[in-house]
């Protein structure tokens, strides 16, 4: 790494994901290089199969690499062993899927509350509800997720996202199972958010009209990146 890796929050270099089986060895990511600046938002789009959700959970240390290097603030996290890894995700990483992912039997605030209880933090009932409240969700602490519209989960899952106020969020097809109405509220809110707790977002999407709203779009084919602007 250089000098000018200060600036970058993320880097990979040269970075393969394969994926093996009795059949076939499946070449998913062919030799990433990528860097990302802190504060900043980078949206990634391409065909389904592209690899886009695969190069953010790498990121996220929940995809290992086949070959390669992916530093976080100098931090060596393809290095990492799995529970080193989990703190990693724990301190810096939060995550937004396009399931939800919610716990059927937690309330929202209880849902919000998880990964602290995960990473074993100690629990903030105050933050998770200050969080609630952020995402238009005040009255809807102690509802279970059947109780809540698609909308108002997604809004959940990003307060999740948050509890450990990451330095990192990663959105992946956020506002795929929504609708017109509710993925624009959604986005609003996701770069809002973004903003405030002076995050660095990585938005895996297929929408270049969201994409475009980004600080910079990279677009990959068949496990390349073919367009960094």
């Amino acid at each position: 790494m250089n000098n000018n890796s200060k600036k970058h929050i993320i880097e990979l270099e040269n970075v393969h994901v394969s994926l093996k089986s009795n059949v076939e060895t499946v070449n998913i990511l062919k030799g990433i290089n990528l860097k990302i600046l802190k504060n900043n938002s980078i949206s990634v789009i391409g065909e389904s199969g592209a690899g886009k959700s695969t190069l953010a959970m790498t990121i996220a240390g929940l995809e290992l690499i086949s070959k390669g290097k992916i530093f976080f603030k100098g931090l060596a996290i393809h290095d990492l062993e799995e529970d080193e890894l989990a703190n990693y995700r724990s301190k810096n990483v939060g995550i937004i899927f396009q399931s939800f992912n919610l716990l059927p039997s937690m309330t929202a605030l209880e849902n919000v509350n998880l990964p602290n209880q995960i990473s074993g933090v100690l629990i903030d009932d105050k933050k998770g509800t200050e969080l609630l409240k952020s995402v238009g969700l005040k009255k809807r602490l102690n509802h279970y997720p059947h109780q809540l519209s698609g909308g108002e989960q997604q809004r959940v899952a990003i307060a999740r996202s948050l509890i450990s106020s990451p330095e990192i969020i990663i959105a992946d097809e956020p506002t795929g199972n929504l609708d017109k109405r509710n993925s624009e509220e959604v986005m609003k809110l996701i770069f809002k958010l973004q903003s405030d707790f002076a995050s660095t977002l990585i938005l895996v999407t297929h929408d270049e009209t969201i994409a475009k709203q980004c600080n910079k779009i990279i677009k990959l084919d068949n496990g390349l990146i073919v367009k960094d602007e």
